[in-house]
């Protein structure tokens, strides 16, 4: 098996990172930076999402394993003390990584500018807001207008990434087997000239949604990753035709990792 380790930048996540590689390469799987079997991110949900973005062109041959190193990440399954037992569980499993993994939905988004179109993946959400004033757009979904929209900004995440940015605006918690998207509004503004749902809105897979940004200066936030922008004529956002793979060596249901997330604690039993 070829893998590959991504560490967040502090000392404990690259001590562990190199103490992996060490007794991964001993355990006799192959170092790979171009073209790994499987990616162990090392460090939380941030880490994970860089490993994500680094490996995105990939997807359909690399799947990925979270270490934390810090407060337990809603993508990491395990601890620096069970190093020693992932190993064990990629020597032995392999040649059968495909049917330990599991599928997650992507957020596939169509940036249409003055000069380009770009196509870019989100694991968890891509946000968009004005960036000296409040976002002012058109939404349409379907190809229908929905709505006029002035406020913040909106959110537009996976279900993986509802639990993220897209939870502390009030979004829902989807569980990644339903392959949706939601969009969220962020402060928004409502009037006689704006009216606007109010409400998250979550849309299945075959739908898409259209943001018509006014001309004005923009923030562009896919994942972890700002982007200062002024020349968004339109953006689409669907749910991707790619999934990301995560290896589960074992169970881990995502509605335990919602609870361990946000609810458990000494009290809690």
């Amino acid at each position: 098996m070829r893998f590959f380790t991504v560490a967040r930048h502090d000392a404990a996540s690259e001590s562990l990172c190199a103490a992996f590689c060490t007794a991964a390469v001993a355990a006799g799987l192959v170092l790979d930076d171009t073209y790994p079997d499987v990616v162990v991110s090392i460090g939380g949900d941030g880490t994970m999402l860089h490993a994500f973005h680094r490996f995105q062109n990939n997807l359909s041959h690399t799947a990925f394993v979270g270490v934390h190193t810090g407060h337990l990440g809603f993508y990491a399954d395990w601890k620096p003390s069970e190093i020693p037992a992932l190993i064990t569980h990629m020597v032995t499993a392999q040649h059968d990584v495909a049917s330990r993994t599991v599928q997650y939905p992507l957020l596939h988004i169509v940036l249409h500018t003055h000069t380009d179109t770009r196509t870019v993946l989100a694991l968890n959400e891509c946000t968009i807001k004005g960036a000296d004033a409040t976002l002012v757009a058109d939404v349409r979904i379907n190809d229908s207008v929905f709505e006029h929209f002035r406020g913040d900004g909106l959110c537009i995440s996976t279900p993986s990434g509802s639990t993220a940015y897209n939870k502390s605006l009030s979004g829902a918690l989807v569980h990644p087997a339903l392959e949706a998207i939601q969009l969220a509004e962020i402060a928004s503004i409502n009037n006689r000239v704006f009216r606007t749902i109010g409400s998250p809105i979550v849309l299945p897979k075959h739908h898409h949604c259209d943001i018509l940004p006014k001309k004005q200066r923009l923030l562009l936030s896919i994942d972890h990753i700002v982007h200062p922008i002024d020349d968004i004529l339109t953006m689409r956002l669907s749910v991707a035709e790619q999934k990301v793979h995560f290896v589960r060596y074992r169970p881990f249901p995502f509605w335990d990792r919602v609870r361990e997330a946000f609810l458990q604690d000494e009290h809690f039993t």
